[in-house]
């Protein structure tokens, strides 16, 4: 994270003391040099398991960011792909990397899109969205997505209970939601309110029919179970 091309710590701590959409903004220049970005080994687990669901003609990238996701798009869509954020920055940088890509700025609470999307896609953005506003989020997705389209995304198993990853994601929220209390605007960023059960429950009240596949090129844990499944909700 603290290498010459990513931020600083100070430039971390400037972001994680404003809001959401400013900080990204902040951020944006510097973002696909820090562990924020998602790997391309996760990219590349899902696109080769979104290549056996299609064919998919349309794709949408929710909450892309500076633009990851649209390569998966690109690899398994037929035709035009977008991409929604509502970071400037972001989407500035985007479009650097994907100019033929079509990008919207957009809170994704409130999707401007009609029911025109076979894929929907989502990388590392649902700590952003507690628990109430997921539900608001499946049913935006829901409703642009065709009859028959997927929303897919991947869903990393959670730590074992104890473990340095464990109380490492148990600190980091502690700290934000002390840092929510004192301070305002809030920056929401958790990463222990994206529960499997939850999820599931979530997308199938939204209308979804919801299987799970695991990702196998990025292993397994300790107990054989997948380190990491793709989501796979399909709208009836």
């Amino acid at each position: 994270m603290f290498t010459p091309q990513g931020p600083s710590l100070r430039e971390l701590a400037v972001q994680a003391l404003s809001s959401v959409e400013h900080g990204y903004d902040l951020l944006a220049e510097k973002f696909d040099a820090t562990p924020f970005r998602t790997s391309d080994r996760v990219l590349s687990a899902v696109a080769d398991a979104l290549e056996p669901l299609g064919p998919f003609t349309t794709g949408l990238d929710v909450c892309c960011g500076t633009g990851a996701g649209l390569d998966v798009l690109r690899s398994v869509c037929a035709g035009r792909i977008a991409g929604v954020d509502f970071s400037t920055g972001m989407l500035d940088r985007a479009r650097l990397a994907h100019p033929a890509a079509t990008l919207v700025r957009a809170d994704a609470l409130a999707l401007p899109f009609a029911p025109a999307f076979d894929l929907a896609v989502s990388f590392g953005a649902f700590g952003h969205f507690l628990p109430d506003a997921q539900r608001t989020l499946f049913a935006q997705v829901h409703a642009s997505l065709r009859p028959g389209g997927v929303f897919a995304f991947p869903l990393p198993a959670p730590p074992r209970v104890g473990s340095r990853a464990y109380w490492t994601l148990w600190a980091f929220d502690t700290a934000m939601r002390l840092r929510n209390t004192v301070r305002r605007p809030p920056f929401v960023m958790y990463y222990r309110t994206f529960r499997l059960a939850d999820v599931r429950t979530r997308l199938r009240e939204t209308g979804f029919e919801v299987t799970l596949l695991p990702l196998e090129p990025l292993g397994l844990g300790e107990d054989g179970s997948p380190r990491c499944r793709l989501a796979v909700a399909r709208k009836p």
